[in-house]
């Protein structure tokens, strides 16, 4: 019988695609400031760490602050959801099998608090998580500390070693492990299209049990710790 009682969702990237609008907004923001980026570039360095994080790397950069440049681009971003953001296909189906098994689900992002809040209105997700979603807000250190899997753990009264991640971030995975969880990375969302292979190794690199490109097979991985994946 399985050991994990709780499995903790990374959100960009593994519950919803919007990680490409996200990445283009971003980079034209960051060329406006007058550095050079791409949305390639900016894939590598930066997917799992948080919009704050981002900006302070940013700021140290140009030798000067960028004030409300993270309302900015949430302004941007968020103004584009209702029309554009989409679910990660297959999974409501994989919530329904976790709730079925009596698992406890939960979130825990690098986005802010209040587009975790339109993320899941917009997707349709408001109501299956219940207060279990935490943002990179909600602590001092994010991703890829591990103070925000381990602020959702102790929020579901969970022990951190009876919970699975997962995630499509080295530095979440690199979070997650350092909490002491079962880690999967998963690369199906369309920001990875075209290395997803690569990225696979640099989620096994950074301590993911598994990796799977789509979410066939995902509960079990999950759950029971079954190997699979790429």
């Amino acid at each position: 019988m399985s050991h994990i009682h709780a499995v903790i969702f990374d959100m960009d990237g593994c519950l919803v695609d919007s990680e490409p609008l996200s990445l283009e907004i971003l980079a034209d923001m960051i060329i406006a400031e007058g550095l050079p980026a791409t949305p390639d570039d900016l894939r590598k360095r930066f997917l799992g760490v948080s919009i704050q994080s981002i900006v302070s790397h940013i700021s140290d950069l140009l030798g000067r602050d960028l004030p409300g440049f993270v309302e900015r681009f949430e302004d941007r971003l968020m103004a584009r959801y209702p029309a554009e953001l989409r679910v990660i296909p297959g999974i409501f189906g994989i919530l329904d099998d976790l709730a079925a098994r009596d698992i406890a689900v939960a979130i825990a992002t690098g986005s802010s608090i209040r587009r975790l809040s339109l993320t899941l209105q917009v997707a349709g997700l408001a109501g299956r998580f219940g207060p279990n979603v935490f943002s990179a807000d909600q602590v001092r250190h994010g991703k890829p500390a591990p103070d925000l899997f381990l602020l959702a753990a102790a929020r579901l009264g969970i022990a951190p070693e009876a919970c699975a991640v997962m995630e499509d971030s080295p530095h979440g995975i690199a979070g997650a492990r350092a909490a002491g969880m079962h880690a999967v990375g998963f690369t199906g969302g369309s920001h990875l299209d075209g290395m997803r292979e690569d990225h696979a190794r640099r989620l096994r690199d950074a301590g993911a049990a598994s990796v799977l490109p789509t979410l066939d097979g995902m509960v079990d991985t999950l759950v029971d710790r079954q190997p699979s994946g790429v």
